[in-house]
């Protein structure tokens, strides 16, 4: 654990903030500021909403800056509503996406899944699951991030 990440708990569930690979796609505090308000401290505060509704913003977080751990077994129920859309086979075999590519509003494009980061000679960058990639190549301090 780097020395800036943060852990926050309740009785069910124990979110884990990773600073270094947040691009601020605001997506967390957009959609739940109850819960995640980077202008207070701490910015988070799982007591304000419901573990549902937390699980479902953090697992919508497209570099991994936000996960969670279970402290308590899920009831059958939210187990169905957390998994990941699936696409089915000919066969009734079911596979999960390889890749998915997300474009922010005035933000990055995110990608995660299965995939090879390549060069402009062709030669691999990366293998990570996740990455963010700047659009503008403006700004100084570009919003890439290989995780």
């Amino acid at each position: 654990m780097e020395k800036k990440d943060r852990d926050y708990s309740n009785d069910e569930i124990t979110v884990h903030w990773r600073p270094d690979k947040c691009v601020h796609a605001t997506i967390c505090y957009a959609k739940l500021r109850s819960v995640f308000d980077p202008g207070r401290r701490p910015w988070i505060r799982l007591d304000k909403g419901t573990t549902e509704e937390i699980i479902d913003i953090v697992n919508q977080c497209p570099t991994d800056a936000l996960t969670y751990t279970r402290l308590k077994e899920p009831q059958k129920e939210e187990e169905k509503k957390n998994e990941e859309p699936k696409k089915e086979l000919e066969n009734n075999e079911v596979k999960e996406p390889a890749t998915k590519i997300q474009i922010m509003k005035d933000g990055p494009a995110l990608i995660s899944g299965d995939f090879v980061l390549k060069d402009i000679h062709g030669l691999k960058i990366s293998t990570a699951n996740n990455i963010a990639l700047c659009r503008c190549g403006k700004s100084s301090t570009q919003c890439n991030i290989i995780g």
